[in-house]
């Protein structure tokens, strides 16, 4: 019975065959049977070239897909794209060099630049579907990488754990005390955050002397204890500002050149252009780092600390993109990973805060978690963010159909003290005053919930298209960073009228980033507020625009403008956070401290780490942030090599 079977099936084999040769189907070939590569022929998708897009960070990916047979993509050309220059853009290649290489839409996101790196592989999917291939087998293609299984053994005295500001400061300022330093980064960007930051804060700098202006330190080290509510370390607060100054001509002097700036009587130094600050750092690392001997790892992640029996941390364990795990040895280990911003869940725990990532998506908290997991404090304070400019839902969408200029109708309004503003229940929160400084807007709008609401009537808009913002008696310009307005510079004025506004505006409740209702009862319901909450806020800021007191919130008289008529619309604002502000307790030799505040051996903290030591319990600096990052990067380095020579 059992021969008669195998002939069964052996002459079914035989006819198939025969049937497949006469209709030109084709035999699997050894590359089909090979269990890798399956899934890629299985997407049978027609030769040829296809184009594909997706919607990235910053606009819409556009890519040129050519397949070559039936089982291969042969050729990815990126045909437009406006991401991020120097780490959106890099992704998109490396992105598309692995598809190519493993023939797999299974690759793995380019460490900060998540977003980016999505948007590639989807604009690839969309090609593939056009030609008729199956998606999903694609992405059944498992990619192996090259180094996984290797184990490579590093040495140095000193070991930094990411290369931004603080990251970058530390290990060349070791390296300068005569250390040998391996510097490592998650990404393959240098200067993380420092890169888009606008100015830092260097206290009473020979630029900002020789300026003739000078700040009283004494006054502004107790003014800073007190308005914190003496939650901080004083011994901190009086060494940032009494040595900041330094920093600057540090910097100077290693080719970093900022330019002092008198923003309002504050000592403000605006970094160097944009597009050479990475270069600039690469060459402060090359100069000090690796020619003591050091290196300069990229596109390496830091994962685990190195005890010894003791508890002194001796080193760190991290992993290469290509598998590779680094096992680093080290006398001082510097923690400078950014924070954990770019982590959802972590901020929303530890802070309640639900609104915009502005910082950067790879600092999700690693450098924080390796720490605590070796006996690092939990300061007091942990939670605090670095909360600092309003944004508008609907820039981006509105940024594809109108000139940028139109397309920040709403974000320049939600800038304004003269519009009316309530959070996600209706009710009117603050003082709209607010509004006019960047730090006090952003913390009473997340104190109030995920977004707030910028209410704005038909009539106001009428008034915005005769007179532009003096329409609506518009006190001075938004407040927006420059960067918001940089590329409509020459219509960013008080008297510009607003065309298209009510077009605009309908686009933005389109897009469903914002709301309308030709009534108040409406708006309120579409909106998903309380009607009747909404009601009694709206007509106690009607009564107070017709007496010019505001009972609530004692609003000036002179920005209680009038609502007028309808239809109304409201603005969903969100506010951006910059970053987390601590995470590591240190002292002032950066050593980061235990539960009984006692230094952990061998292991320091620079930068947001431990910018905790500052605040109470969230950020209110205006350039502190950058300005800490050099400054504690700068003299925790010279810490760690201390520590790392037995100096």
């Amino acid at each position: 019975m059992r021969n008669k079977r195998v002939n069964k099936v052996l002459l079914v084999t035989i006819c198939i065959v025969l049937v497949a040769s006469m209709f030109g189907w084709g035999w699997p070939s050894e590359k089909l049977l090979n269990s890798s590569s399956t899934a890629v022929a299985a997407s049978a998708f027609k030769a040829g070239t296809y184009t594909g897009e997706a919607e990235g960070k910053d606009g819409v990916i556009k890519v040129l897909v050519t397949m070559e047979q039936a089982d291969r993509i042969k050729d990815i050309k990126i045909v437009s794209q406006t991401e991020t220059e120097g780490l959106g853009d890099s992704a998109l290649n490396k992105i598309k060099d692995q598809i190519l290489t493993n023939q797999s839409l299974k690759i793995d996101a380019v460490s900060g630049a998540t977003v980016s790196s999505d948007a590639m592989l989807k604009a690839v999917e969309d090609a593939v579907k056009k030609a008729g291939g199956d998606v999903n087998a694609l992405k059944s293609v498992s990619v192996k990488k090259p180094g996984a299984g290797k184990t490579e053994k590093l040495q140095a005295d000193v070991v930094v754990v990411g290369a931004g500001a603080s990251g970058v400061s530390a290990a060349v300022a070791a390296a300068d005390k005569g250390a040998k330093v391996i510097i490592i980064e998650k990404t393959s960007i240098i200067g993380g955050a420092s890169n888009l930051s606008w100015a830092g804060k260097f206290y009473n700098s020979s630029a900002a002397l020789e300026s003739g202006v000078k700040v009283d330190a004494e006054k502004e080290i107790a003014d800073w204890i007190v308005n914190n509510h003496w939650r901080v370390d004083a011994a901190a607060v009086r060494q940032y500002v009494t040595k900041s100054g330094d920093t600057y001509d540090w910097l100077k002097n290693k080719g970093y050149v900022t330019t002092f700036l008198n923003f309002g009587g504050e000592q403000l130094h605006v970094l160097p252009a944009y597009n050479t600050r990475e270069q600039t750092l690469r060459k402060m690392l090359t100069a000090s780092v690796e020619k003591n001997g050091g290196k300069v790892i990229t596109e390496t992640t830091g994962k685990k600390l190195i005890t010894n029996a003791k508890g002194a941390v001796t080193g760190v364990i991290a992993e290469k993109t290509d598998g590779t795990t680094l096992e680093i040895s080290a006398k001082s280990v510097v923690i400078a990973t950014g924070g954990y911003a770019g982590n959802k869940e972590m901020v929303k725990e530890a802070f309640g805060f639900e609104g915009v990532n502005g910082g950067l998506a790879q600092n999700i908290g690693e450098g924080l978690k390796m720490s605590w997991e070796v006996g690092a404090k939990v300061p007091d304070n942990f939670g605090g963010q670095m909360l600092h400019q309003t944004l508008a839902r609907g820039t981006s969408n509105l940024k594809k159909q109108y000139s940028s200029f139109e397309a920040s109708y709403p974000l320049m309004l939600s800038y304004l003290p003269n519009l009316m503003n309530v959070g996600p229940s209706g009710a009117r929160f603050r003082d709209e005053t607010a509004t006019l400084t960047a730090v006090a807007a952003a913390n009473t709008s997340a104190f109030n919930g995920p977004y707030h609401l910028v209410i704005v009537s038909q009539s106001q808009l009428k008034a915005l298209e005769a007179k532009g913002m003096n329409g609506i008696k518009a006190p001075k310009l938004p407040g927006l960073p420059p960067e918001f307005y940089a590329d409509f510079t020459d219509q960013f004025k008080l008297d510009t009228p607003w065309k298209n506004v009510t077009a605009v505006f309908e686009s933005m409740v389109k897009n469903g980033d914002g709301y309308k209702g030709n009534t108040i009862e409406e708006l309120a319901k579409n909106a998903g507020m309380d009607v009747e909450v909404f009601k009694d806020a709206f007509n106690k800021y009607t009564q107070a625009t017709k007496t010019g007191v505001d009972t609530e919130f004692g609003k000036s008289k002179e920005y209680l403008l009038s609502m007028g008529e309808g239809p109304y619309y409201a603005i969903i604002a969100e506010i951006n956070n910059l970053g987390s502000v601590g995470g590591l307790l240190v002292n002032p030799k950066f050593q980061v401290l235990n539960d009984q505040r006692v230094p952990i051996k061998g292991l320091y903290a620079v930068g947001l780490e431990s910018e905790g030591v500052l605040f109470n319990d969230t950020y209110v600096g205006n350039g502190v942030g950058i300005g800490y990052s050099f400054t504690s990067g700068r003299l925790g380095g010279e810490s760690a090599a201390a520590g790392a020579l037995g100096k």
